[in-house]
């Protein structure tokens, strides 16, 4: 199957992950990925397809733009004119938007439906269905201006059911979303030997990786280490780096006992903290459904999540810790301690973790799915055809 994939390569988000794992993934199972994105055409090779998708005629092509950034993009004029010209000529069966917040989105279902192309999108914004605070009540507002024109694909990715649920209410027909979860690679993200205790001098370990962004809400996890004055052999790596990571490290960056690790691109390394990790923490006020979650779930972490998005979801029946986004300070006051007396908790966290990914969030399971909605909406798009 050759598939038009409208993604995104930078600058690092959950929705660059999210790309790069699934076309992959659907790479590695022979299927065609011609991959569209914002970039310079300068930049095209900074961002070169795996070797393999050399094999089958796959094709990356530049998508012009005035500006985008981790939570949108603005498309010169000239974007969809270029999106145009390439569908024409790739002929792919279909195309799949993974969306990056683009005024092009809105104009998708009227391009693929002149080229006759079967359109799928992933939906990706985070959400808070409780409108807890600001940030989520501007998430409500994303879904409610993209409810209509989201109507108008031939299916929509969604990671939760809480997702379709919200959806569904703003005025997407419930035929056309389906829940796909993110997933990850289990063999890949496993539990295994790391040396990253020893290279911080950590007997326990606690972690954050992710975006250092406003809501991600990782200065309630820094407020609350400063106010616990954990023991000396405990530590607290802050992996990732965002808009807030200045203003983060000048306000805690002298905390005992915080590593500020910075941004790290190498997986095999992310790979090897989370291995040596004792504690994973996602304090975020707004979620999809968070890939750093379940990789650390995976490779056997004990997590503890706020409930938002599906994180809360994911969590659910002890497979890690929910925490209410409005006490995360208090909750964590309590929490942290208890992990570094009773390491008993760890271990059976992280077992009931890992084997929660893989029951219900393997990338393989999910791929399958996703093949099995592909063969759907072009079975679909034939029968449409003949009338």
């Amino acid at each position: 199957m050759r598939i038009a994939w409208l993604g995104k390569k930078s600058p690092f988000c959950g929705n660059v992950t999210y790309c790069r794992e699934i076309t992959n993934a659907l790479l590695d199972r022979g299927h065609c990925i011609d991959f569209l994105h914002f970039t310079d055409d300068s930049k095209v090779n900074d961002y070169p397809l795996d070797p393999h998708t050399l094999n089958n005629n796959s094709q990356e092509v530049s998508l012009p733009f005035l500006y985008k950034s981790t939570i949108y993009t603005l498309p010169s004029p000239r974007s969809s004119k270029v999106l145009i010209e390439s569908l024409r000529n790739l002929k792919p069966d279909l195309v799949h938007a993974s969306l990056a917040l683009s005024p092009l989105d809105f104009l998708l279902p009227e391009i693929c439906a002149d080229l006759n192309l079967p359109l799928v999108a992933t939906f990706h914004p985070p959400f808070d269905l409780q409108r807890r605070n600001i940030t989520s009540s501007t998430q409500q507002l994303t879904y409610q201006i993209y409810a209509p024109s989201l109507a108008e694909y031939n299916q929509v990715i969604v990671f939760s059911q809480i997702q379709r649920s919200l959806l569904h209410r703003l005025g997407v027909p419930d035929r056309r979303i389906i829940v796909i979860p993110n997933g990850v690679d289990p063999e890949k993200f496993s539990p295994g030997y790391s040396t990253i205790k020893k290279e911080l001098n950590a007997e326990r370990l606690y972690v954050y990786q992710g975006r250092l962004a406003a809501e991600k809400n990782v200065e309630s996890l820094l407020s609350a280490w400063r106010k616990l004055n954990m023991p000396s052999n405990c530590k607290l790596a802050i992996v990732g780096d965002g808009p807030a990571g200045d203003t983060l490290r000048s306000s805690y960056g002298s905390e005992a006992g915080v590593v500020w690790m910075g941004y790290i691109a190498d997986e095999k390394r992310r790979i090897e903290i989370l291995r040596g990790a004792d504690v994973f923490i996602l304090p975020s006020l707004v979620e999809g459904l968070s890939l750093s979650l379940l990789e650390a779930m995976s490779c056997g972490v004990a997590c503890i999540a706020t409930d938002v998005g599906a994180d809360g979801e994911v969590l659910a029946d002890g497979a890690g810790i929910v925490l209410d986004p409005r006490k995360v300070i208090s909750q964590l006051c309590t929490l942290l301690p208890l992990f570094a007396l009773h390491p008993e908790m760890i271990h059976i966290l992280g077992r009931k973790a890992r084997q929660r990914v893989l029951e219900q969030y393997s990338l393989s399971d999910n791929i399958t799915q996703l093949e099995k909605m592909y063969s759907q909406v072009l079975h679909q798009q034939k029968i449409s055809l003949r009338f």
